[in-house]
């Protein structure tokens, strides 16, 4: 653990003694396990790696929020934690290589890539780990979502505790939108969005309407409609199932791709993307915040008011609005892409379960994650939403991680944001319920007898998919050229490994 400075415990000193329980156990023990304090000041030291959609806090102002949480698990558990907030843009990238180097990484997130480390061997088994020291976790998420996470009987990580059924929207500036006279209540597709766009850039021609939601993504990706990846990665697809059949397709093949990627290709052709869409490193609240964009598209599980009131805080001063564009379509990727893993290198596994339960069950640790420090990073109002200080917004506060939300621990603990509404919680939990659900729910792909065609594969797909999909690539000339290095790569096993897995599968269910 990284040195502290005296500054950041005096700090934390003065910000913390107003912090109060919400939702944490206060007494001597934690779900069932005895707490952890240690009389010799020797404690285990755990490090959690998590994305951030938001700026990456300076190593100063993180210690503060690191401090805040220790105070906590070191009585509780007996655990120290470092905090290692990573850009979404290049997380996996980053702990694949942390991981393979040797570096200590105890914690961290899956983000869509579940079989790839289940299959190189760099997630530990969970399942007793769970039953001695995760006994919230076990009680919080239950066993169905748990059974999302498993391969060959043993679970390998933990599902978000978040409403799971995400729904396409599009995320804009209702200012921009009053201003034109543009009714978005007419805007039900990606398709839809072509005049709205266009409309924009003759009236603001320095303005781009369409900001990417992160580096090679402008909405296609949570667009494709009734799409199953089998567990793999939205931004990285390798066998995908579509509607109700079981048959195991090329994603790029289909008429359906070709027809979102020429969508995109005339948006960039026409000056509505951002030109270096497929290549940037910012992610869309920070590119709202500048004022120069019009619209991001993404995917959110929650209603469209309370999306756009929680987003208004990420997006800057202009108001923020929200539309659905789509339906919400659940597979096992829904659940197990956004899981939690311990990591096989792991030195400290009984201590890394002990503070990943504290995220599933502990208010104030969820909040700290999120928030950061109350007074300093956020204002905790009288009706227990929470907003930025006066005068402050997400690129000016020391620490926010609030755009991770659905991403850490337990959603159900944080603290709302202003002017969202609790009742929109039923809605949240309706959508789960009613959300289409795909014929291969619960099928886990065990990617384990195909590592090296998915090595070679996944550098095919991130030399063409984030230009195919962004606009800067002519889908008429590059996807075939996008298949054949495909096959040379040795797609085809992979397509022909999950159908066997999938037919049998089936058979047995």
């Amino acid at each position: 653990m990284k040195n502290k400075r005296i500054l950041a415990a005096v700090l934390v000193a003065a910000m913390t003694l107003g912090l109060t329980a919400c939702g944490g156990n206060d007494s001597g023990s934690v779900n069932g396990t005895e707490s952890g304090s240690k009389a010799d000041g020797n404690y285990d030291q755990v490090t959690y790696a998590y994305c951030t959609f938001n700026n990456i806090p300076t190593e100063e102002d993180l210690d503060v929020v690191e401090e805040a949480i220790n105070k906590i698990t070191r009585e509780k558990i007996g655990v120290e934690v470092t905090l290692q907030p990573m850009a979404i843009s290049d997380y996996s990238s980053k702990v694949s290589l942390a991981l393979q180097g040797g570096e200590k990484i105890d914690i961290f997130e899956s983000l869509g890539d579940f079989n790839n480390y289940v299959a190189t061997d760099m997630t530990y088994e969970l399942n007793d780990l769970l039953d001695e020291y995760g006994r919230g976790i076990k009680d919080t998420v239950g066993d169905d979502w748990l059974a999302a996470c498993t391969a060959d009987g043993n679970i390998y990580g933990v599902p978000t505790m978040k409403p799971v059924a995400l729904t396409p929207m599009v995320i804009y500036r209702q200012d921009i939108a009053d201003e034109l006279g543009i009714d978005m209540s007419q805007v039900n597709s990606m398709e839809d969005m072509t005049a709205v766009l266009k409309q924009v850039k003759e009236a603001h021609p320095d303005m781009i309407p369409l900001a990417p939601v992160q580096a090679g993504e402008v909405g296609v990706s949570t667009n494709y409609g009734q799409v199953d990846f089998l567990t793999d990665d939205r931004n990285s697809p390798t066998g995908v199932l579509v509607g109700d059949d079981l048959t195991v397709q090329d994603l790029f093949s289909t008429d359906l791709f070709k027809e979102k990627c020429d969508l995109v290709r005339s948006w960039y052709n026409d000056g509505l993307v951002m030109q270096d869409a497929a290549t940037t490193t910012s992610a869309a609240a920070e590119l709202m915040s500048s004022g120069n964009y019009f619209c991001y598209i993404a995917a959110y599980s929650y209603p469209e008011a309370d999306t756009a009131a929680s987003l208004q805080m990420q997006c800057g001063s202009n108001p923020i609005g929200a539309k659905i564009i789509g339906d919400a379509y659940l597979s096992t990727g829904d659940l197990n892409a956004v899981s939690w893993m311990i990591a096989s290198t792991t030195d400290v596994p009984e201590a890394a379960m002990k503070f990943l339960n504290l995220t599933y069950t502990d208010a104030d640790i969820i909040n700290l994650l999120i928030y950061g420090i109350e007074g300093r990073d956020y204002v905790l109002n009288d009706d227990g939403t929470v907003s930025y200080p006066e005068g402050e917004d997400a690129t000016t506060v020391p620490y926010t991680a609030q755009l991770s939300c659905g991403t850490l621990g337990n959603f159900f603990l944080m603290y709302p944001t202003a002017g969202t509404d609790p009742a929109s919680l039923d809605w949240e939990l309706e959508q789960n319920k009613t959300a289409k659900t795909s014929p291969a729910m619960g099928f886990t792909f065990d990617s384990s007898s195909v590592k090296t065609q998915y090595t070679a594969v996944k550098n095919v797909v991130s030399q063409y998919l984030p230009g195919l999909i962004c606009g800067s690539l002519d889908p008429d000339t590059e996807i075939d050229k996008f298949v054949k290095a495909l096959n040379d790569a040795g797609y085809q096993d992979i397509l022909n490994a999950k159908q066997e897995q999938l037919d049998a599968w089936a058979a047995q269910k």
